[in-house]
This record gives structure tokens, sequence and C-alpha cells, in this order.
């Protein structure tokens, strides 16, 4: 009898543990590629809420690899995430129904601007003839890796190269990897040159350099060549990838960048919205000690260039946070 008893103690003590575990609600937060910036920052924001938010509030984030920008925005509208890291060129293209995507996408909200997305083009340092991205255009018919296929990656440097006067479908032969694999194939001499946008210091780059000393280049992006690439969005701004980021990079690098976003679906609890902006905010020091992208963090910062509104979990939190907030970011 009390073998019998200690046995039913015990299947009791599970199932209300399984309930317990049951009763918690995971979301699925998309990335990108594990070699990028996404991936591990999207990886911090998920630790943190599973340390600081599942204990108390039964809730937190899990962050899945996924192909970037474009196929989160897609996993936004199907439900098959709730919360995705998106690029700002394709948070445009989901607000308006522009570009690679055919209709307004209504359900994307904003939950904060993360970091800068900062254009990375690497090539072969022996075709680095001005050490700018006019480098580019002699590279035509060669093997470039601009990105996996429908990735924020590939649309943004198909965008930026068409302003150069480069199609890459036609004028490159593309190489469809993320950001580890295209490192690795420029190292094997399987492509010449990469766009390989992120926030420095990048993992993959970072590899590269400090793998093949001398043989590959940043290249730098001029104000004439700016504006041309921008094509008159007023998305990119002026970076500087400041000397000493990549090993043997001893000069800065002048190029541009783009903000990346924190997205949600519009049907994610409004009190869930509320406590993960609240925790990341009242605890950055956790997240920057994960990733240095997220140094770039800042409340005062937060809804700068903001593509579409935010949720109005997020939209307590900054009011609170005595930031005014534009009608434009506020939900209808």
């Amino acid at each position: 009898m009390k073998k019998f008893t200690t046995l039913v103690a015990g299947a009791l003590i599970a199932l209300s543990t399984t309930t317990a575990f049951a009763d918690n609600k995971d979301y699925v937060l998309n990335t990108a590629s594990t070699g990028g910036t996404y991936h591990p920052v999207g990886t911090a924001i998920s630790t943190l809420s599973k340390v600081k938010l599942l204990p108390k509030q039964k809730f937190s984030l899990t962050a899945v690899n996924s192909a970037g920008s474009g196929a989160n925005v897609q996993a936004l509208g199907a439900g098959t995430a709730d919360f995705a890291i998106i690029q700002g060129l394709f948070g445009s293209y989901a607000a308006t129904g522009t570009g690679p995507v055919s209709e307004p996408q209504k359900n994307i909200r904003s939950v904060s601007m993360l970091w800068q997305n900062v254009e990375q083009f690497v090539i072969a340092a022996d075709k680095a003839k001005t050490g700018t991205v006019d480098d580019l255009k002699g590279l035509k018919g060669m093997s470039m890796g601009m990105g996996k296929q429908n990735s924020g990656t590939i649309g943004s440097n198909g965008v930026l190269m068409s302003g150069l006067g480069i199609d890459i479908n036609k004028d490159y032969k593309l190489v469809f990897a993320g950001y580890g694999p295209t490192a690795d194939a420029l190292a094997n001499g399987q492509a010449v040159g990469a766009g390989l946008p992120s926030g420095p210091p990048t993992g993959a780059i970072t590899k590269l350099m400090a793998a093949n000393t001398g043989k590959f280049a940043l290249l730098n992006v001029t104000a004439e060549q700016a504006k041309a690439m921008d094509g008159g969005r007023n998305l990119w701004t002026p970076y500087t990838i400041a000397a000493g980021t990549y090993p043997g990079q001893d000069k800065d690098v002048n190029t541009i960048a783009q903000p990346n976003f924190l997205a949600v679906n519009d049907s994610v609890d409004e009190e869930h919205v509320y406590m993960l902006t609240k925790t990341m905010y009242e605890n950055l020091g956790f997240l920057q000690a994960i990733h240095p992208a997220t140094k770039a963090m800042a409340v005062e910062k937060a809804i700068a260039g903001l593509p579409v509104p935010l949720h109005p979990g997020a939209a307590r939190y900054y009011k609170e946070a005595g930031i005014e907030i534009p009608d434009a970011l506020m939900a209808k």
C-alpha cells in the first residue's frame, strides 16, 4: 500500500509539473542564418525571456534560424512565427505591399528598433582597385555571395547594387548561402566577393579575416555612392566600421546602414509584449553581454525609423518611459 501511495504521489507530481509547463506560452522568434547577427541577437532576447519572464510571467521566446527577412515576413503572415527580426527595407515592403511583398501585411507590428544593419562588402584584396563599392562593377560575370534566396540580405543587396548599375541576377553568378558558408566560399576561392549586412563585428567576417590575413578587403562607400544606392528611400545612413573591428583592419571603413527591428504579430498578447519590451530595456546589460550589436540599443532610440506601427503593448511601455510616439506609429 505504501509503495502504491508513493507511485500515485509521484504520478501526481509529474502530472502537476507537466500541467505547469503546458500552461507556459512559448513564442517562436524567427531570426536568420546562424553566421550573421540576427540569430545571436535573437538568441540573446530568447535567453533573457527564459531567465526573466518564464518563471513568473509564464511565457518566453524561442529563437529559430530562418532564411532571413523575406521569409520572416511570410512566416508572420502565415502564423508560423510570432516574433521576427526584420530588416527595415523589408518592413517597408511589408507595410506598403511593394517589392517582393504583393499585399500590405497589416498583421505586422513593431516592438523595437534593435541595431543598424551595416552594409559590409567584402571582396578578394587583389580585386580591390579603388577600395570603394565601384570595385563591385569590375566583378561582373564572377561568383558572388549576396545571400540566401528569399532572404533580406539578397533583397537589400539587389536594391543597393541596382543603384550602382548592377543587376545581381544577370551580372553575377550568385552563390545562395548563409553567412558562414558564404565566408567559406570566399576562403575556398568559390566566390570573389560578398555583401554581408549585419551588426559588426559579424562572426563570419571575423573568422574569414582571421584565417586569411591580407587576402580580403572591406569596401568603402562614398557619399555620392551612398545617395545612388539609397535611391531616395531615406533608409540608409552613413556608418563607420571602426579600425580594429576585424582582424587586420587597420583603418576605418566608411559604409552605410539601415535599421533592423523586432516585429510581432498583432495577435500576440498585449501584456506579454509590454513585459518583453520593459524587460529588454531594463536588462540591456544582459543582452550586451551576449552580443555587442545590442550596445546600439537605447530606449531613446527605440522607435526611430520603425517602418510599421507599434504593437499596443510596446506603445504602452514607451509612453510610460516618456517617449513621444508619432501618430504614424500608433496602430489604428
